[in-house]
């Protein structure tokens, strides 16, 4: 992206003549969905004040109401913020003022989608999810959340500090004319800021990480292949258990809360629930992307003692989300009495949620445990707004809403509850939905005591009230000690098969959690080593039902990639963290290409055959860009799963079309290669004539069969594609990474650029159709033992696409290079280092 800037001046340009040339047209009143343009192009308030609002801050004081004392907020070369107040109330009061000063229209149109109000900026578009999100219900988790805080609560504290903080720097940009561009262009201006805003923001993320639609699919898969068909192929404990390296090999505890029986034994799914679940899924499928959980890529790892060069705690985390302009993070240093931490917080929310404080240092991945459960209600013509619970007729409860739409009158909108939940979809039966994120989470607080704690014991007390979304904690501390905690709520139900619908009678309804002290957890093992990367965290003989490979459980690739290079580690050091993360050596090639390489031997093959088989045979199983055994590779293991699995999907009718994600592809990965490919390994690597190859019409086949007809197709299309040269169809050629801009203007993105990585390297590169825009979200690494951190995002710290800090940090990212996190002196002391003086 070396002509990025020039590219920058060209649209603006571009869009001046554009804009210039419709005034005639639009003039003051709007055209179709266009707002109108007389604000647009005032020319001490519009569009025109963008260049201005692009410089980085400079040296100077500054007036914020509400502040005791003074602060000071000192930005780095690079953008990254460092906060020092007297206070705890003066460190989130700033805390919000320079949130919303350098990410403010990022964080209204967070707020918007999950309070159901994106409908209100631009239209009926989006109305379905507007609904959606209202009958998920963030804003009534919000408005419980608020109310069971007492007053004197640290998060709400916090929060009304940088609620304050928030709206005097929304107040100062409307009244300078310095709203962000978008604000602008959509033709409106953000209404001030509450403490629900950032609750429901914080549901949002929860939802994204959290909410899923496993029984869904489980039921449309049952009505199509059959149950014991489906439990073969997607079953809730894999077959080789081997791959997914638990961190957590147990004993494991079993107290009272009584467990779940996870025996795959048959339950019917109605003829009503299917076509209830083919609705709500198609509903599903038009959300924004991220409404629903289906991405399973983070990494956290620490190892101590005989591992590292020093004989401390090394710990490394690089949280895997959708990678966009403006990031999801914003990097800060805070400084006050009760809080002396770095890291990256999200806009919209106070607090520091990866990071290290001058004793210990904690990174997240997802747990990826079931934590959304779907209820058959039963309902009948005779019981309007009623449902049968526990013997008898329960109304069900209603809650209004009128949601604004641009250009448009506000739409009613009814969301119906019952016991379990709202109601998703009343279409033959109705679907309520039990999700743990709708509950009332103490999160803030929990992240409070994360953030001040200085040993383990004060860390895994602070994750106690820690509840949703549930993830997996790693620890180092600058004693030495390393641990991991899987830290949020494990839901058990009192019968049933939750991976599929529920009946909604109350024989199946969730009766409480996995009690805290049975979680997944160790402490200093002595393997001197702890890791996280999705995986099932638990072996076979854990006493409670916690997922499925479905819902959804990492294969275990990259688990394996990290247990491997740690394992055999000595003598670490912060390189070594580094290039562990920046690692793309496919695990998962390395079990399947040996196969496929054998199977292929002694065959007669085309010249591009025989090429292609030579790559492999002499190929390192590293998706580099310029490997063109990678391509081979891929583009074979999507023929082979496809040529597996597809011939059932045709011959049964799976509904793709209602459900696209539902579809197999033999160029593209999808939701389903994981889950379904976890079984192909196994079948492939230990069983490779199992029944399962067989086709529907009888026709019995053999793993090194199906592998050899899909190699040969893999070649077949990689010619037509990519040229008659095998040595040419390097993976940069049909891979890439993108960072597509948040409010979808393709012109303020970047990339997509050939790039290295696939969905299963330790540096993944989510490829649903070979370009990703889903990985590393921030690569943090923590040296106790030379008392240094250093951490990387890409991205920028500003929303404005004119400012040198918007995209400032992917060259660094991109090269596997990080930046060292600095406190405030340290930063202070640096070359063009800018300080903000604010006074009361």
């Amino acid at each position: 992206m070396k002509a990025r800037r020039p590219a920058l001046a060209v649209l603006n340009a571009l869009a001046s003549v554009i804009v210039l040339g419709g005034v005639l047209y639009a003039g003051a009143s709007g055209a179709g969905p266009l707002p109108p343009l007389g604000a647009m192009l005032n020319p001490g308030t519009g569009v025109w004040t963008v260049a201005g609002d692009a410089r980085p801050p400079s040296n100077q004081t500054l007036q914020l109401p509400g502040l005791t004392q003074g602060v000071h907020v000192i930005y780095e070369p690079n953008g990254t913020a460092h906060i020092e107040a007297g206070t705890d109330h003066d460190l989130f009061l700033a805390f919000g003022y320079v949130h919303a000063t350098f990410r403010l229209f990022q964080m209204d149109l967070q707020r918007r989608q999950a309070e159901g109000l994106l409908s209100q900026i631009v239209g009926p578009e989006a109305l379905n999810s507007d609904e959606f999100e209202l009958q998920l219900g963030l804003v009534r988790t919000a408005q419980a959340e608020w109310s069971a805080m007492p007053a004197n609560d640290p998060a709400r504290l916090a929060l009304t500090a940088y609620t304050t903080g928030v709206n005097a720097a929304m107040a100062e940009q409307e009244r300078t004319g310095h709203l962000d561009v978008l604000f602008k262009m959509l033709g409106y201006q953000p209404t001030p800021w509450t403490p629900l805003d950032s609750l429901a923001i914080q549901g949002i993320m929860t939802q994204t990480l959290d909410f899923s639609d496993g029984p869904l699919w489980y039921a449309l898969l049952d009505k199509a292949l059959g149950y014991d068909r489906l439990m073969r192929w997607l079953p809730v404990i894999p077959a080789d258990e081997s791959i997914q390296r638990p961190y957590d090999p147990g004993p494991y505890r079993q107290d009272p809360a009584a467990p779940f029986d996870a025996a795959p034994t048959a339950q019917a799914v109605s003829p009503g629930a299917a076509t209830a679940a083919a609705a709500l899924e198609a509903r599903m499928a038009a959300l924004p992307p991220g409404a629903v959980h289906r991405e399973a890529d983070s990494n956290n790892w620490a190892v101590n003692g005989p591992k590292t060069a020093s004989g401390g705690a090394l710990l490394a985390g690089d949280p895997h989300l959708d990678q966009t302009l403006p990031a999801i993070w914003y990097q800060v240093q805070c400084d006050s009495p009760g809080f002396h931490v770095a890291g990256v917080s999200i806009p919209g929310i106070p607090g520091i949620l990866i990071g290290h404080n001058q004793h210990i240092g904690w990174s997240l991945t997802n747990t990826q445990n079931a934590a959304t459960f779907y209820y058959q209600e039963h309902t009948d013509k005779a019981h309007r707004n009623q449902y049968f619970w526990n013997g008898a007729w329960r109304t069900m409860k209603s809650v209004q809403y009128a949601i604004p739409v641009k250009h448009g009158a506000a739409v009613d909108f009814t969301v119906k509850m019952t016991v379990h939940g709202p109601v998703m979809m009343e279409i033959g039966t109705a679907f309520a939905v039990w999700w743990a994120g709708a509950l009332p989470s103490s999160d803030i607080d929990a992240l409070y005591g994360v953030n001040r704690a200085s040993t383990y014991q004060q860390f895994r007390d602070a994750l106690r009230v820690w509840h949703a979304p549930t993830q997996n904690f790693v620890y180092a501390d600058d004693q030495g000690n390393i641990g991991l905690i899987s830290a949020g709520y494990f839901p058990l139900v009192k019968s049933g098969q939750p991976w599929l619908p529920l009946p909604g009678d109350g024989s199946a309804d969730v009766t409480g959690t996995i009690p805290f002290d049975d979680l997944p957890q160790v402490y200093d093992p002595p393997s001197h080593m702890v890791w996280s990367a999705n995986q099932r965290e638990v072996g076979a003989d854990y006493p409670y039902y916690i997922g499925t490979s479905l819902e959804f459980f990492d294969p275990g690739y990259r688990a394996g990639r990290i247990y491997q290079v740690l394992s055999n580690g000595k003598n670490l050091t912060t390189n070594d963290m580094e290039r562990l993360q920046n690692d793309t050596h496919d695990y998962l090639a390395g079990l399947i290409v040996p196969k496929l390489v054998a199977a292929l031997q002694g065959q007669p093959m085309s010249a591009n055959e025989q090429t292609a088989k030579a790559l492999l045979g002499e190929w390192d199983d590293d998706m580099q860009p310029d490997s063109a055994a990678a391509t081979v590779w891929m583009r074979f293991w999507t023929q082979y799963l496809y040529d597996t699995f597809n011939p059932w999907w045709t011959a049964q009718k799976v509904p793709t079309k209602q459900d696209p994600g539902l579809a197999l592809e033999p160029d593209k990965t999808g939701d389903l290669t994981s889950p379904l490919g976890e079984s192909l390994v196994q079948w492939t690597v230990n069983d490779p004539t199992a029944a399962d190859f067989t086709l529907p019409n009888g026709t019995v086949r053999t793993a090194p069969e199906v592998m050899r007809a899909a190699f040969a197709e893999a070649v077949t299309a990689l010619t037509k594609r990519l040229g008659p040269d095998p040595k040419s169809w390097t993976w940069g050629r049909v891979h890439s990474r993108a960072f597509p801009n948040l409010a979808q203007i393709d012109s303020l993105g970047y990339g997509p650029r050939p790039a290295g990585g696939n969905g299963w390297t330790v540096d993944a590169a989510s490829d649903t159709e070979f370009v990703s825009t889903h990985g590393p979200s921030w690569r943090m690494v923590v040296d106790w033992s030379a008392g240094m951190a250093y951490g990387v995002y890409p991205g920028g710290q500003s929303e404005n696409p004119l400012s040198p800090w918007y995209e400032n940090q992917i060259p660094a990212w991109w090269d596997g290079r990080y930046n060292p996190m600095l406190d405030a002196s340290q930063a202070q002391s640096l070359p063009g280092s800018q300080t903000w003086t604010i006074q009361p």
